[in-house]
């Protein structure tokens, strides 16, 4: 794998011209050669990780659409509570919309893929067209890689990955898929939200001035209960049940859930940061390996400062939102903006964010216009893995180390066990409550 191009400039959604990605979908998509018009054409899905948040994307996407059909899963273990979790999402959707689950749900033992290969007989199969890939975050930059590689449309949730060799991955994924004619979308819902939309376009029209700083948080209880390995669990295994319990699964919950924050810091400043200086600890989280709080300035360049703070303790104080001032005003991320009137448009949001964002990539893929946003959700994944580096480190991080610096020795940091390492049966798990020390990581 190559790096990716030192020019990481933000862009809202990249798009190509509707004439360009018509002619090269019907050439490298894998689709049939149908109009997908008025969501009347069937649009077939394979979905990824059939887990709580699996469940739920699938339901999101049958409401997205009437032309949704689920016609395949692969899932490492097609048992136990994840997995029931995940299917009574679907079942519970159906239900509950009067939506026949045999007629939307197609799915049958041979298109049930188990283990961790499994994703690669589901990416096989001619009759998918687009995948939700809902696995845990280390998992994301091999399955997306293989997804367009394959020729399918593409939803992932978030985080993008783990690691900075991850993130510029999905990058290259996603210049891969523009060559393609085949949309990415990922799980960073606010870039689909009404209300953010028109703060975000209110911004670019000068309300608020040049901002000038901010703060983002996402201070929340998170759980206390400790990881517990049940009998006849092997490391693989036991990871997978407990991923959100280890960083090297999924990113500490800095990367995992404050990315949403900072994925609205990049969006409404215009750009990534440039460097992060940050610390953070652990006095309350048993068992794993990540810590309580994180608590990160990020320089955003031309005397731009936003703080980040994201906080997994109970009992405290709990906010999750973003705000920024400017020259000329302030604004909340989703809320309210004070400062010069400007003409904002209303923005569809059918369902919440959720659905919205399935209904706008399904809407790309109808219209040959495919949205691309693997760029926008690697950058914010990096962000916050710039900010667990040197809170786990104490030192200083630029965007550079992870992007352009082949000699920085973050550049090529790798958590382990990687998503490969699944694949060929070499997962070791790591020592319990052994967290890294600034100063010594």
């Amino acid at each position: 794998m190559g790096s990716s191009s030192p020019d990481l400039s933000r862009r809202s959604f990249m798009k190509t011209s509707a004439t360009t990605m018509a002619s090269l979908a019907a050439i490298t998509a894998g689709l049939p050669s149908r109009g997908y018009a008025g969501g009347t054409d069937k649009i077939r899905v394979g979905l990824i990780g059939c887990g709580n948040r699996g469940g739920g994307a699938a339901a999101n996407c049958l409401e997205a659409d009437d032309g949704v059909e689920i016609v395949a899963i692969a899932d490492a273990y097609a048992r136990g509570e994840r997995f029931e979790r995940g299917m009574r999402h679907i079942r519970d959707w159906c239900a509950k919309n009067e939506q026949p689950f045999n007629e939307r749900v197609k799915v049958t033992s041979d298109t049930t893929f188990l283990g961790f290969n499994g994703y690669k007989d589901l990416l096989a199969m001619k009759d998918v067209d687009l995948v939700l890939i809902a696995t845990p975050v280390c998992f994301h930059p091999v399955h997306l890689e293989a997804a367009i590689q394959a020729g399918k449309h593409v939803f992932m949730e978030k985080a993008a990955g783990v690691d900075p060799p991850g993130m510029r991955q999905v990058i290259e994924a996603g210049e891969l898929a523009k060559q393609k004619g085949l949309a990415i979308v990922a799980g960073t819902q606010r870039r689909h939200q009404a209300k953010y939309r028109q703060n975000a376009h209110a911004l670019a029209q000068g309300a608020i001035g040049r901002i000038t700083g901010g703060r983002v948080w996402w201070c929340g209880g998170g759980s206390s209960t400790p990881p517990r390995r049940q009998p006849g669990q092997d490391d693989a295994e036991y990871l997978v049940r407990n991923w959100y319990r280890f960083s090297m699964m999924s990113g500490d919950h800095i990367v995992e859930q404050h990315c949403h924050n900072l994925d609205v810091a990049n969006w409404f400043i215009g750009r990534p940061p440039v460097q992060a200086l940050g610390f953070g600890g652990r006095a309350r989280r048993q068992g794993g390996n990540q810590y309580d709080f994180f608590s990160v300035d990020l320089d955003y360049g031309d005397d731009v400062i936003v703080h980040s703070m994201c906080r997994q303790v109970k009992g405290c104080f709990t906010r999750v939102s973003e705000q920024f001032i400017g020259t000329e005003g302030s604004v909340w991320g989703g809320g309210k903006l004070a400062g010069k009137k400007v003409t904002v448009p209303n923005f569809e949001e059918k369902g919440g964010p959720y659905v919205q964002e399935h209904r706008d990539l399904i809407r790309s893929i109808r219209a040959g216009e495919p949205l691309n946003e693997a760029r926008n959700v690697a950058e914010s994944t990096l962000v916050a893995i710039m900010g667990r580096i040197s809170a786990y480190t104490g030192q200083i991080v630029r965007w550079s180390d992870l992007t352009t610096n082949i000699n920085s020795p973050w550049y090529t940091l790798t958590l382990r066990p990687t998503a490969r390492d699944f694949e060929n049966g070499a997962v070791v798990a790591p020592p319990e409550n052994s967290i890294p020390l600034p100063g010594k990581a």
